[in-house]
């Protein structure tokens, strides 16, 4: 990160591909901007982390990336590919915290 500007600079691919592309990623709820303006470039093979305090926006992030939720500016290519369905198809996520109702069996779903 330049720290006279504030903005980061990426890592160079040394010729791979991307695995993760984004660009611009921003998420607003109720008119409050969870997510502003993301860039991320990860290359085929690289191991990369996402920290950062709670409400800062990394499961936002990961949820943009992986076509769950829809960014509402910015664009995402993972593997690839843009289409969630694709994306879905491709990637597994396992959140710290399960979207099924609290007192539901993984095998009930």
């Amino acid at each position: 990160m330049d720290m006279a500007t504030g903005d980061l600079t990426l890592p160079a691919t040394d010729g791979r591909a991307l695995a993760i592309e984004a660009r611009g990623l921003v998420k607003r709820f109720d008119g409050v901007a969870a997510v502003n303006g993301v860039d991320i470039s990860v290359p085929e093979g690289a191991i990369y982390g996402i920290l950062g305090p709670n409400g800062a926006g990394k499961t936002t992030t990961l949820r943009m990336l992986l076509g769950i939720i829809d960014p509402d500016e910015g664009t995402r290519r993972m593997l690839g590919h843009d289409n969630p369905q694709d994306i879905a198809r491709l990637v597994g996520y396992l959140p710290e915290e399960r979207g099924l109702y609290p007192s539901m069996k993984a095998y009930e779903a």
